[in-house]
């Protein structure tokens, strides 16, 4: 998320394309790597338990929409837009609905990312807490980072605009790297 790109207009989105179709693919391809690891906390926690299972396929499923959120913002709308890089005013005006358009699938994908990890962390951190499979106090922050990007979200900041991705995006990496330790120093 450092490296995404913000936007502006469609000229400077033309210009940079490559950037923006890096940043995404670096993006696109770590999801897998992700997966993997939920897949670690699950079966640490106990695929017999059903509250870290169902945050698995949950939070797969948010994987899924984070993905498709990418290739439609990061692949899709670049590749699309090198077919208006010599365009005119007037050709550029014709196509921004089609912008539009892709910017509102995008957040419809955000949302589904955004609240799939909520309720993932939620689950797990529950699981956590129920089993004691790893230090409570996890849980315990994760309990609480999920019911507050749902408070966030409910109380209507936008945490699909870049600025608001960015901060649950971290708040989420963080709660996934401590998590990640603590698994990795109790082998």
């Amino acid at each position: 998320m450092v490296l995404h790109p913000a936007g502006g207009s469609v000229e400077h989105l033309i210009r940079i394309t490559r950037v923006i179709v890096i940043t995404h693919a670096i993006a696109i391809i770590s999801l897998p790597f992700g997966r993997i690891g939920f897949w670690g906390l699950t079966r640490r926690i106990g695929t017999d338990h059903f509250g870290s299972v169902i945050a698995m396929v949950i939070a797969s499923f948010g994987l899924v929409a984070v993905m498709l959120a990418g290739a439609a913002n990061g692949l899709i709308m670049p590749i699309f837009l090198q077919y208006y890089k010599d365009a005119t005013p007037e050709s550029i005006a014709a196509i921004k609905p089609v912008l539009q358009y892709s910017y509102a699938v995008n957040h419809a994908f955000d949302y589904i990312y955004t609240g799939a990890f909520s309720l993932a962390i939620l689950c797990w951190s529950g699981s956590i807490v129920y089993t004691r499979k790893l230090a409570v106090w996890i849980g315990w922050v994760g309990i609480v980072l999920a019911l507050a990007i749902v408070a966030v979200f409910v109380s209507g900041v936008a945490v699909n605009s870049l600025h608001g991705f960015r901060i649950f995006g971290t708040a989420v990496i963080a709660w996934i790297l401590v998590v990640g330790v603590m698994l990795r120093n109790q082998k």
